[in-house]
């Protein structure tokens, strides 16, 4: 099954970029384009733009860009195909499936989700109906887990044995390969496959629109060998830190209560959900990161926490807390007895008990003071200068003046210190993170800033700044719209007459279009090329980073129009054509130095008048029109 192109292309052509990103970004005019904070990186000054004319967007901070399918996916952690279906319902459009024909990449990742699926319904049924799965739901009976629950989250059994999956996909003529690249099968060093997963009881991972992207497999019983948990490797349709378990569950009630619980084990959310408790995402094994809560930010600002006591679950605690208050989320952590989870506190004491834990959670600044204070930190001055400092670095974090003025009032009123003193520790703090935060955006940029390698063909001869700046000038006016300067363009140029391997690339593709009659528009000639690299590219020298005032932005639209006109650009064909030819009787020249005969040197000669003939009727022509 797969969209057809021409209905991706209606989706593209009614989602306008502009209103797509406003509903997540704040945006502001300026000149031709929108500008605003960037929300895939860290930054105080906007770097991200959008354009509407072109229908893309692009951060010169992170180089992040593309178009209004790349954003939803990029911004929603989602998939390429869920993206289309976001887009469609958001635009109000049918979708409509076609058999096959579908592009590489999208099948692949259509068909490793179809895998799961079957996988899926394979491990439920084990556990639901068959005999061998009589063991797993003793297993779930014993930790109250109710048969709805089971099938709400579509948890299942891996039956004990080496192949009983295998030969099921076998079945369903599904490809083992894939499988394998899945995670759901392994192969031995004399190459022979096996069920990766027997013997566990399976959690299906959702996708925050449902989807299955992943498995974790739990050992059962005590005496049972192997890792408690195995995982599904990373994929084109998983990755790991950028998941929460339960969310597809859990948005809805996320968003109505405007609140969200985080947690730490898969049966603590399943167990919660079942008592009533919906708005629970877990991490599930893995530390809480930038992605996972830029996912939670789509749905609600406000959080709890309520890891364990242990060491590791304190540590955990913390450094959640660093990560959600830079995405500017209100923080709350809750506290259970000790020995109790979130799984075991529920099934003893209830809903409204656990309700009320989460009633009483402490906002971040009382969580750190009182985990201090136990560590005994405050029973001598050097480390409670220490305990202090360590509690207002947090407070550096967040960007809301205000609620900044608060916390720093509470720790002077807390310690009997001056405000002017814990002000002053605030201010070190902030320099430190902006000191911080600016390495991490140059090894950003020095990451991600096109290579040369990209842009030059190492076989071609040696590019001239020249020249280099005028094949940018060429693909920039390409883009900008013109059909008459398109025209001009295509018709005196041709893709040999670029000397960088990328512009000739961009140009070739521009003119097959030409040929086939397709559309020229700006925004359609974007949609043209999937190489990122070119991607980046592209936005890079079409989209003008710098704009200072509206004087300015007057400026540079005049300066557009200038270079937009005819006459401008036939200038520029004739610079283009007349260097390449200098260079070719620069060429000649070192040859007739060297020539080995008379009769040689004068050929060469005679070709450098030709050539120089060729300059003139070159400017001549392109003048006279």
């Amino acid at each position: 099954m797969r969209i057809p192109e021409s209905k991706i292309e209606e989706i593209r052509n009614a989602a306008n970029i502009v209103d797509v990103i406003s509903e997540y970004v704040p945006l502001r005019k300026r000149g031709k384009n929108y500008i605003g904070l960037c929300p895939f990186h860290s930054e105080k000054t906007p770097s991200f733009t959008v354009s509407d004319e072109k229908q893309i967007f692009h951060c010169f901070g992170c180089h992040t860009g593309g178009n209004v399918f790349k954003f939803i996916m990029d911004y929603k952690k989602i998939s390429f195909v869920e993206s289309i279906q976001e887009l469609a319902e958001q635009v109000g459009i049918n979708l409509e499936y076609e058999e096959s024909g579908s592009p590489e990449k999208q099948s692949e990742q259509e068909e490793l989700y179809d895998i799961n699926t079957e996988a899926a319904r394979y491990f439920s049924n084990n556990l639901l109906n068959d005999s061998e799965g009589e063991i797993a739901r003793q297993y779930f009976q014993n930790r109250n887990i109710k048969p709805q629950t089971l099938r709400a989250f579509g948890l299942g059994y891996a039956l004990n044995g080496w192949e009983n999956l295998i030969n099921y996909l076998k079945q369903k003529n599904i490809d083992l390969e894939k499988a394998l690249q899945l995670g759901l099968i392994g192969r031995n060093n004399d190459g022979r496959v096996f069920d990766k997963l027997a013997g566990r009881i399976i959690f299906p991972i959702f996708s925050p629109n449902g989807r299955v992207v992943a498995f974790a497999g739990r050992i059962l019983g005590k005496d049972a060998k192997g890792a408690k948990y195995i995982n599904s490797p990373e994929s084109i349709i998983y990755v790991k830190g950028r998941i929460l378990y339960g969310l597809s569950h859990a948005k809805d009630e996320i968003r109505r209560l405007n609140k969200a619980i985080i947690v730490e084990g898969y049966m603590d959310l399943i167990s919660l959900y079942q008592s009533g408790i919906k708005n629970v995402v877990a991490v599930s094994g893995t530390a809480l990161t930038d992605d996972q809560t830029q996912l939670l930010s789509r749905y609600t600002k406000n959080v709890v926490l309520i890891f364990d006591a242990d060491a590791a679950g304190i540590k955990a605690s913390m450094r959640s807390i660093e990560i959600l208050l830079k995405k500017d989320f209100d923080i709350k952590i809750a506290t259970l007895p000790k020995g109790e989870d979130p799984d075991s506190y529920v099934h003893k004491y209830g809903k409204d008990e656990f309700e009320e834990i989460i009633k009483n959670s402490e906002n971040f600044l009382e969580y750190q003071t009182a985990y201090y204070e136990n560590q005994g930190m405050f029973d001598d001055s050097t480390t409670t200068v220490e305990a202090i400092r360590e509690l207002v670095k947090p407070v550096a974090l967040i960007d809301d003046e205000l609620k900044r003025n608060v916390l720093i009032k509470t720790i002077s009123r807390k310690f009997n210190l001056r405000e002017k003193l814990i002000e002053s520790e605030l201010i070190q703090a902030i320099s430190v993170l902006k000191k911080q935060t600016q390495t991490k955006i140059n090894q950003i940029r020095d990451k991600d800033t096109l290579p040369k390698d990209i842009l030059f063909d190492h076989n071609k001869k040696t590019v001239s700044s020249v020249i280099y700046n005028i094949e940018k000038e060429f693909i920039k006016l390409l883009f900008e719209g013109d059909d008459k300067i398109l025209e001009l363009i295509l018709h005196y140029i041709n893709p040999e007459d670029f000397i960088i391997e990328v512009n000739e690339k961009i140009f070739e593709r521009i003119k097959e279009i030409q040929n086939e009659g397709g559309d020229l528009k700006a925004a359609n000639l974007f949609a043209q090329f999937d190489d990122e690299n070119i991607q980046t590219y592209l936005r890079e020298i079409t989209i003008d980073e710098h704009s200072i005032s509206p004087n300015w932005d007057e400026y540079t639209m005049n300066k557009i129009r200038e270079k937009s006109s005819q006459k401008y650009v036939k200038d520029l064909i004739i610079k283009l054509k007349q260097l390449q030819i200098e260079y070719k009787i620069s060429e000649n020249s070192n040859l007739i130095e060297s020539a080995d005969s008379e009769e040689e040197s004068l050929q060469l000669l005679k070709l450098n008048n030709e050539l120089e003939t060729e300059k003139r009727r070159i400017k001549e022509d392109l003048s006279a029109e």
